[in-house]
């Protein structure tokens, strides 16, 4: 059944691109630097037409300010008090502006000494009180949208201890942070400690925890275990094994200790600690976005050319169309239709249905048998990152039928799906595809999920084009 549009803007829209408010932060900020800039020029020089060398200081504070807010953490995700957002902002505002009276002295831009430093205390005032403002008006906003119910992702706690019982208090309490503990799994029936005038319901046991987080449209799993729970986690970590939810530890006073960690956080002001989280949330959403699109748009104007060939090499080796279209798995467990130039005849799956591709066999025309050999087939893929389906760098896709064999034959094989499906891969440009190892391939898909940076992917591209398109094992 379709849903509504309001349906779609409040669970789906907002809830899963949450962090545009974030990006849109971003850009009211340098909007609103660049006019109290212009609003302080006209206090003192009472012109609005900034001379030259103002403009330039301007535009030395704007890039300032750009970067010393993301080093210090200005646009963080969670939501956090205002109070110590703003003391953020107002220790990099300083920092920016510091750099800007650096420039000026030391460039000696064609400014008067005492106007200069008067435009630039009254640019920083004027500057920090429209951020300030900015802050106050969202938050407000934000405050009123979430305590009607938008924005709200689900949490489920698996176990119980102290600090999980206080988290659970402190979000429920709190529905402006955006995240609500529904209930808790337990294979105890009844509850390990007094959860005093707090009520908050048993789900189930932990084998249920999986259907739970399906049946609920549960974004993130949070562990809790009042004793040494490295045993405990594991079990989690199974029982969500072909779902690509974010799993959290709630620290108990810090006490918790665990051997196989990745990365201490804050949510709400609550300690956790990430073991199993995707890297592509907040503004690495976007930085990973517009990567994707630019390049793929570039790499499609450069080698359209090429692809024409090739299109006219496809039809007149065999009839058909030109594109394969192929079902495949993709970010969250989506499926998407993947494109391929086509290799094969049309009906050469047709009696056997999805075959894993092996060497030494006759299915592939002679010149499919060239695009296979050369990686050239995967060039229509550029299409699917432009509609979003795909990144260029990233675990590749599979079918759904063999989804369904390997995620209980591969441990944590659902994990790639964490991650949008990339046309190469850190496990690509390590000899792993084809008909190898399949333990090797997700081990560097996991791999490239936690160290994930816009470097990496250009490594990784870079490896591609030097040596990634032949390859032994394509086939």
């Amino acid at each position: 059944m379709p849903l509504s549009f309001g349906h779609f803007f409040k669970q789906g829209f907002i809830k899963r691109y949450g962090h545009t408010v974030i990006v849109l932060l971003r850009l009211l900020d340098a909007l609103l630097l660049v006019g109290s800039g212009c609003a302080a020029y006209f206090l003192w020089l009472e012109n609005w037409g900034i001379d030259e060398d103002y403009r330039v200081a301007l535009a030395i504070g704007l890039l300032a300010a750009i970067i010393i807010f993301e080093s210090v953490g200005v646009y963080r995700p969670w939501r956090g008090r205002l109070a110590g957002d703003l003391g953020r902002v107002l220790r990099a505002w300083t920092l920016s502006l510091l750099t800007v009276v650096a420039v000026v002295a030391l460039v000696r831009l064609q400014i008067g000494f005492g106007s200069s430093y008067r435009w630039i205390g009254t640019w920083g005032i004027l500057g920090f009180l429209a951020m300030a403002a900015a802050r106050v008006i969202t938050a407000g906003v934000l405050k009123g949208l979430r305590a009607r119910g938008w924005c709200q992702g689900n949490i489920i706690m698996v176990g119980l201890n102290p600090m999980a019982v206080a988290s659970s208090r402190h979000l429920n309490d709190s529905p402006w942070a955006g995240l609500h503990v529904i209930g808790y799994v337990d294979d105890r029936t009844t509850p390990r400690l007094a959860l005093g005038d707090f009520s908050l319901p048993r789900l189930g046991g932990l084998k249920d925890l999986a259907q739970l987080v399906a049946r609920h449209d549960v974004g993130e799993v949070w562990v809790a275990f009042p004793f040494r729970g490295e045993a405990r986690a594991e079990q989690v970590l199974h029982e969500l094994r072909h779902l690509p939810v974010s799993i959290r530890l709630v620290i108990d006073c810090f006490a918790f200790r665990m051997s196989k960690f990745l990365n201490l956080n804050e949510v709400a002001g609550i300690p956790t600690l990430d073991i199993s989280v995707s890297p592509l949330h907040g503004f690495n959403r976007y930085v990973k976005e517009i990567e994707d699109r630019s390049l793929a748009l570039l790499l499609l104007l450069l080698i359209s050319p090429l692809m024409l060939l090739i299109a006219l090499g496809v039809k007149l080796s065999s009839p058909g169309p030109v594109f394969y279209r192929q079902v495949r798995v993709g970010w969250n467990n989506r499926s998407f239709t993947m494109l391929k130039f086509r290799s094969m005849p049309v009906d050469a799956e047709a009696k056997t249905g999805a075959v894993w591709a092996k060497p030494g066999e006759q299915r592939a025309t002679r010149f499919g048998a060239f695009l296979r050999k050369t990686s050239l087939d995967e060039l229509p893929q550029l299409i699917n990152v432009l509609r979003g389906d795909m990144s260029l760098v990233g675990p590749r896709p599979e079918r759904p039928d063999f989804v369904e064999i390997f995620k209980d034959q591969i441990p944590n094989y659902m994990k790639k799906h964490m991650v949008k499906a990339g046309i190469t891969g850190w496990a690509q440009v390590n000899g792993w595809r084809g008909d190898t190892d399949l333990n090797q391939r997700i081990e560097h898909d996991l791999f490239y999920i936690q160290n994930w940076s816009v470097w990496f992917d250009l490594e990784i591209a870079l490896r591609t084009v030097v040596h990634g398109f032949v390859n032994k094992n394509a086939y």
